[in-house]
């Protein structure tokens, strides 16, 4: 599985380097709340320029759907990626237009710009390989060589992503090395026990990575939304709390072939159930066969595990030499229901030996537990890419690269 590194590319002093990053932070009115994917990018940034290499860093940011859009601006980003190099870093107001043209002309040896959102152009995600391919040729008029470093969307056959690769000499960034190194780590040989903690809100979002893992891990647990499937499969009633009825029979496939197999999904003995989807909401642990038993009745929502739940999977967790975390257990963003994460959270910097938090929700749910992020044995930069690559899919952004 040969990956092309940035070594690759020869000597990079006076070049132009496009860094495709992923750089899709989540913003509120303007302002980044979670700078996770920005500190992430610093690594291949700072080598570049290091290098003396003219660097123009293009992203994506939200879902533009293919015209300018001021709240999705990278502005904001450019701004705070300055901050985190600490260093002068320029940005262009269009991506392939008059002023992006203008400054990557004028860009000095070591230098950084960011161009604007690349989803403001609608080649960028076009369904269509021919327009999809004009877009990448834009973008390779002011690239010598390219640098892929957003695992985020390698996952994703886009322009920047796939067809740009393909038109100048390109390699991975440090980031995509990194994230590479950690999943071989847990599909090759991962050292046992070998825990899968899964949570989030579908099942229908997890039902390949379990199928795949099935014969891989020691143990599943399941948290999150999807618990509750797993609880109606086995005849619970589930009050209000969300449900995918149509994966029912699924799931119930799942737990036979696990059975077989000798591995433990392990589903939650109690859950913290309210009234409402509020962190005001009168809410209540109570276990997990008798949801409808409270006082809410059918319509109590299951909105976290519970505490003896938590602290069971936390034993789990320690126990393990190698963990793998993708989806908060519960409604982390309110504060009563943020327990369950928490303490699986909290377990995973107890590992000896791999403990890596799948992206997405789970990442953002440590950064707004207050966790310091070093204390965890790695952070992914994408929930979706790491769950598809645990599947065993073939990725187009890494096989554009050389990865098979």
């Amino acid at each position: 599985m040969t990956l092309r590194t940035i070594d690759s590319l020869g000597p990079l002093a006076g070049t132009r380097v496009v860094v495709r990053c992923d750089l899709n932070v989540p913003l509120k009115d303007g302002v980044i709340t979670d700078d996770g994917r920005v500190r992430a990018s610093v690594p291949t940034l700072t080598a570049l320029v290091e290098q003396g290499a003219k660097v123009i860093v293009i992203s994506h940011l939200g879902r533009p759907e293919g015209a300018p859009d001021p709240k999705y601006s990278l502005e904001p980003v450019a701004v705070r990626l300055g901050e985190v190099l600490d260093a002068p870093v320029s940005f262009a107001t269009d991506t392939v237009g008059e002023d992006a043209a203008a400054k990557v002309a004028a860009l000095g040896d070591g230098e950084v710009l960011v161009l604007e959102n690349l989803r403001f152009n609608p080649g960028e995600t076009s369904k269509n390989e021919a327009e999809r391919t004009a877009f990448a040729g834009q973008l390779a008029e002011f690239a010598d060589s390219v640098v892929s470093d957003g695992f985020g969307v390698v996952h994703r056959k886009q322009a920047s992503v796939y067809e740009l690769e393909q038109l100048r000499p390109s390699a991975a960034g440090l980031l995509i090395a990194a994230e590479l190194d950690v999943l071989d780590r847990l599909t090759e040989n991962p050292e046992r026990p070998y825990v899968v903690v899964l949570g989030g809100s579908k099942v229908s979002d997890k039902l390949g990575v379990i199928e795949h893992l099935l014969p891989r891990v020691d143990a599943l647990l399941i948290g999150g939304g999807m618990l509750f499937t797993f609880l109606a499969a086995q005849g619970h009633k589930v009050g209000s709390s969300l449900l995918e009825a149509d994966q029912i029979d699924t799931v119930k496939g799942y737990l036979a072939d696990a059975a077989e197999r000798g591995v433990d999904i392990v589903l939650p003995t109690d859950v913290v159930v309210a009234a409402s989807f509020s962190a005001e909401a009168d809410h209540q642990v109570a276990a997990a066969d008798a949801i409808e038993e409270t006082p809410f009745g059918a319509s109590g929502l299951g909105l976290d595990i519970g505490p003896d739940t938590a602290a069971a999977f936390a034993e789990r967790v320690r126990g393990a030499k190698t963990v793998f975390w993708n989806g908060p257990m519960g409604v982390f963003e309110l504060a009563p229901f943020a327990d369950g994460t928490r303490t699986v959270a909290s377990a995973l910097i107890e590992v000896e030996g791999l403990s890596v938090v799948g992206g997405g929700d789970s990442a953002a749910a440590v950064r707004q537990l207050g966790f310091d992020e070093s204390a965890f044995g790695h952070i992914s930069t994408g929930g979706g890419a790491s769950l598809e690559f645990l599947e065993g899919k073939k990725l187009p952004g890494l096989e554009v690269l050389g990865w098979q």
